[in-house]
Order: structure tokens, then C-alpha cells, then sequence
């Protein structure tokens, strides 16, 4: 077990006010949940483009490349995949702090690690005026794990079923689709630019898109 910090103590910085005045826009969260090949990290890697040509700070952290160096000693266990999440959590409210639009691409299969991720978002920030939490938008990229396996491009699915990868999400392992996320995307049915239309949409019908106002 993790030995806990001790004798620390929060410094002072820029309210999350400050930071989006000073940057022109709000920061906040998008997270994208869905099963492996359901084409989530490619509609977010579509709706980051979107916003950097809107002139929008935004970033995306993908599944696998997080794994590549902050989440590198982890394993794919419900333990391992628990603690995943929430490294990229805290990851991604930092990334929202500094108002900057972060996109999180995850299979996510637990219902509890995401709602752990919506909590970190809407917990008030350390600063007299942090008095809001910061935006969480859940996206599910719904698809049937049929068709997710036949597109199957990383041949997961295939390794899955032959019993190569152990604990693989939607064969050997669960998949809690959410009950009500912002954005609903049946990824079968719409195309990767109408995905981008409708998060694009939610997130102007929420002001999510505009320069915050003055206080």
C-alpha cells in the first residue's frame, strides 16, 4: 500500500476565476467511456481538433498512451483499472483548473469510477473564490459488443476470446454501461462528424464554448 504524504500544505495560487478571465475560456472535462473499438478515442481525438480550430485550449488523454508512462506499472485487475481512473481524474481536473478544455478517453467500465471522476470535478477548488465545482460532461459511445468485435482494429477481441488477454471488458470482464450520461452516441448509427455535431451542440447549449463573463 501507497504510504500517504504528510506535513504538507496547499499553496496559494490563481483562482480558477483568474485563470479562465486571463485564458478567455472556461476549463473543464469531457469524458468520453464506451468498449474497445466502440470509436470513442476517435470521436475525441475528431472533437479536440474541432476546438483547437475553434482557438480553444483543449487536450486529449487517450487510454492507452496514459498507460505508456503515468499509468506504465499498472495492470488491467478491477484494482489496477480502479486506480487508472483515478490518476487520469485528477489528471484531467488539473487540466480543467487551468481552464483549459480536457478530453479523457477511457473504456471506464465501472460505474463508480466514473462517478469518483464527476465528484473530484464538482468539489469547490481550494481558493475563496472557487465557490463552483468545474463542468463534467460523461459522453457514452454506445456500440454492441458485437459490432465493436468485428471491427475489433487492434485484434483485442480476437486474443480476448482465444484467452491470450485475461479480464478483457465486454468478454471476461464487465462493462456498466452509465444510466445517464450528457451525451448519448449510438456509434454504429452516426458518423464521426454527427458524433462531434452533438457534443459540439450540448456544450453550446450549456455555454460550455463561450469566453466566461465578468464577474
Amino acid at each position: 500500500m501507497a504510504t500517504k504524504a504528510t506535513n504538507i500544505t496547499w499553496h496559494p495560487t490563481l483562482s480558477r476565476a483568474e485563470r479562465a478571465a486571463l485564458r478567455k475560456q472556461r476549463g473543464y472535462t469531457i469524458w468520453f467511456t464506451g468498449l474497445s473499438a466502440s470509436g470513442k478515442s476517435t470521436i475525441a481525438t475528431a472533437l479536440e481538433q474541432t476546438l483547437l480550430q475553434r482557438g480553444l485550449a483543449a487536450y486529449l488523454l487517450d487510454g492507452d498512451n496514459v498507460r505508456f508512462g503515468l499509468n506504465k506499472n499498472l495492470g488491467f485487475s478491477p484494482e489496477d483499472r480502479s486506480e487508472n481512473i483515478r490518476r487520469v481524474a485528477e489528471v484531467a481536473k488539473l487540466f480543467a483548473d487551468s481552464a483549459t478544455i480536457t478530453l479523457a478517453s477511457f473504456i471506464s467500465p465501472y460505474k463508480a469510477d466514473r462517478a469518483l471522476a464527476r465528484e473530484l470535478h464538482a468539489a469547490k477548488g481550494p481558493h475563496a473564490d472557487d465557490k463552483e465545482g468545474l463542468p463534467f460532461v460523461e459522453v457514452f459511445v454506445d456500440v454492441p459488443v458485437e459490432v465493436a468485435e468485428k471491427r475489433d482494429p487492434k485484434g483485442l477481441y480476437k486474443k480476448a476470446r482465444e484467452g491470450v488477454i485475461k479480464e478483457f471488458t465486454g468478454v471476461s470482464a464487465p462493462y456498466e454501461a452509465p444510466e445517464s450520461p450528457e451525451v448519448h452516441i449510438k456509434g454504429a448509427e452516426v458518423s464521426v462528424e454527427e458524433a462531434v455535431a452533438s457534443i459540439v451542440n450540448y456544450l453550446e447549449g450549456r455555454g460550455l464554448l463561450q469566453a466566461p463573463t465578468e464577474s
